[in-house]
């Protein structure tokens, strides 16, 4: 039977695989050139908005001192600004229309997803683990379009770094009476870190930072600073405990000095749990599975004793300061109408993992799985209020509660939906049982881009009234901004970066640098990431492989940091809590950085080359300069003034 069993599941495998790749060859042509051609004119009409946008731009008089060199030196560069842009819509519009370009795109696009293809499903078929959209039937033609942008993204950049060409200061010849002509302060320096795919966390010689000697690329407003940063953090979860506890006692205390300690690493201060089981649990648990005890006599929360208790008491041995926040992944079952943790059945892909779900208990998104009745409602309440009394009794204080993870999501793990009525409803009774502890309550956790779920709980007042922030997850980001816009008194957390595929490698780090960035652009005051160790691989407990920060090797008793590491180390660990986020302005379009002002007045400048060559770069912050080359696909952090740390 095992043998027949294996056999079934190698062909399947190898259907999936040649399936996929043909699939992924044969789709069809015209549709991808017309959308290349789509994209390209896409790009011409930006640069068409760009030229009418810069023309309206108030310039000042040639001898005003109103503003710093570097600002006067970006408003002679607008007297040029718009026909470049013109000029470069022209090119664009001749690159649509020429079809050896167009094919060369496509075909550029069709290669990577054919090699990314082959890694993916080689590696994962390969194991225990088929993902639910294994198919690739309907998702490929999505993934192409992605890389064709991807490929045009590279082309962008191209762009502007000819834009900037275009736009730079005027040959001695011309009129430059308005600009003082700066040398270099050679006397002041500043950090400099990068990473590469090959090469993590190198320090780079200083580089000197100058008055405004070229025309900047990119100026941080330091007189306009946006929201102030809180912290950075990720989750404890089970697995990742018992990851970490087969190291020794001596390598697990270097691993949280790095994560944790002020001053040497990454430096997390804000982190989250699950109340309960959560995906990333040994199993299923709650700390009350007595049906109808509406008194909480058996509350109990042992189980944590032995994995979240100890994790958590390990960060703050290197982090005092150390704050944790927690959400529920699932009610007990006996509050829930179905009777069951989960709400979706495992995909008949996915390995032996099981969850026991029948058909009739299958949940749904815009339903209430919990029982939204008065008895459930109070004694669900009671429930966080005794989780919070059991955490302090093992000094571990809870800052800040959110009433579900991911409440719009049934899952083959711990989930519950909920409708916005039924967590106004929940709020109601929830806020007294917070208020009475000192704990702060923010809604979330959002993973819709739908700002309306939000703004449907809110409208009721009370529900507004016990609220004191939100929690928007990864997959919510396309409503950030509008929830800043808004609720511009409410705090943000970004609750959990997007959780890859436990491949842990440079191109999934690209993309969380490029997450943060969202985040923090829309208004976000902390950031998190989600696992913070696993064993190679990653598999959950419900048959799925996801990253971490830290990967263990259980063979050989071994660990490494990962690339999602060191992208969230870049800034994490030298932007300070209270810290300001700093908006940016460039003409020449650049828009991959941060940049962050520190309460001891340091600047943060944090920014990514995501192209194949080198990239000589103008950053200003006031009346000073940096000039870096960047190294192709690199992250760079620049540390200014004050403090240097880690």
């Amino acid at each position: 039977m095992l043998i027949a069993e294996s056999a079934v599941r190698m062909a399947t495998k190898n259907f999936l695989l040649r399936s996929a790749l043909r699939d992924h060859l044969d789709y069809n042509q015209a549709s991808l050139s017309a959308f290349t051609r789509t994209e390209l004119r896409h790009l011409a009409d930006e640069n068409l908005a760009s030229a009418d946008r810069l023309a309206a731009v108030d310039r000042p008089p040639a001898e005003s001192t109103k503003h710093s060199e570097a600002q006067r030196m970006h408003y002679a560069a607008l007297q040029r600004a718009p026909d470049v842009h013109r000029r470069l819509a022209h090119e664009l519009q001749q690159y649509a229309t020429d079809d050896a370009k167009v094919a060369d795109l496509v075909a550029s696009a069709q290669q990577h997803a054919a090699d990314e293809l082959r890694h993916e499903l080689t590696r994962k078929l390969a194991g225990q683990v088929v993902e639910p959209d294994v198919g690739y039937d309907t998702a490929r033609p999505k993934r192409l379009r992605k890389l064709i942008k991807s490929d045009l993204k590279h082309l962008r950049r191209q762009h502007r770094t000819h834009a900037r060409t275009l736009m730079a200061p005027l040959p001695a010849s011309d009129n430059r009476s308005d600009l003082p002509d700066t040398q270099p302060d050679t006397s002041a320096s500043a950090r400099w870190i990068a990473t590469t795919p090959d090469a993590p966390w190198q320090e780079q010689e200083r580089i000197a930072v100058t008055g405004t000697v070229a025309m900047p690329d990119v100026i941080g407003k330091i007189d306009d600073p946006k929201q102030t940063v809180e912290g950075f953090g990720a989750s404890f979860n089970e697995l990742g405990w018992t990851s970490l506890s087969i190291l020794t006692d001596a390598q697990r205390d270097e691993i949280f000095r790095e994560v944790f300690a002020p001053g040497v690493g990454a430096a997390l201060n804000l982190c989250r749990m699950p109340i309960g089981a959560n995906d990333f649990s040994r199993d299923w648990y709650s700390y009350d599975e007595t049906a109808d005890d509406f008194s909480l006599e058996h509350f109990d929360i042992s189980n944590d004793l032995d994995t979240l208790v100890p994790f958590i008491h390990a960060a703050q041995k290197h982090q005092p300061d150390l704050q944790v926040w927690a959400s529920p992944w699932s009610p007990p079952t006996w509050m829930k109408t179905n009777q069951h943790y989960a709400g979706a059945q495992p995909h008949p892909f996915m390995s032996a993992a099981t969850n026991g779900l029948r058909e009739d208990q299958i949940g749904h998104e815009g339903t209430d799985m919990f029982r939204v009745e008065e008895p459930y409602l109070r004694v669900y309440a009671d429930y966080f209020g005794r989780f919070i009394d059991a955490y302090r009794q093992q000094n571990i204080p809870i800052s800040m509660v959110m009433p579900q993870n991911e409440f719009n999501s049934p899952q083959v793990f711990p989930s519950c939906t909920w409708t916005p009525g039924g967590l106004a409803q929940f709020l109601h009774h929830l806020a007294p049982v917070m208020q009475n502890r000192g704990v702060d309550i923010f809604l979330g956790t959002l993973e819709r881009g739908d700002d309306h779920l939000v703004r449907d709980v809110l409208n009721d007042p009370a529900a507004a009234a016990a609220v004191t922030g939100l929690g928007v997850q990864w997959e919510g980001k396309r409503a950030a901004a509008a929830l800043h816009a808004l609720y511009p008194a409410l705090r943000i957390y970004q609750t959990e970066q997007e959780c890859g595929d436990g491949a842990n490698d440079s191109r999934q780090a690209r993309h969380a640098w490029s997450l943060m960035k969202h985040f923090f652009d829309n208004g976000a005051n902390a950031y998190m990431y989600w696992n913070i160790s696993l064993l190679e691989g990653g598999l959950s407990r419900w048959g799925w492989t996801q990253n971490s920060l830290v990967t263990v090797d259980a063979d050989n008793a071994a660990y490494r940091f990962t690339p999602d590491y060191y992208a969230l180390k870049h800034v994490s660990a030298f932007v300070q809590p209270g810290a300001r986020v700093i908006h940016t302005w460039s003409l020449a379009g650049y828009d991959n950085q941060l940049v962050f002002l520190n309460p001891d007045g340091s600047s943060i400048i944090v920014i990514e080359n995501d192209t194949t060559e080198v990239l000589p770069v103008h950053i200003s912050m006031g009346d000073t300069m940096i000039s870096p080359t960047l190294s192709p696909q690199s992250l760079n952090t620049f540390i200014l003034g004050a403090s240097e740390g880690n």
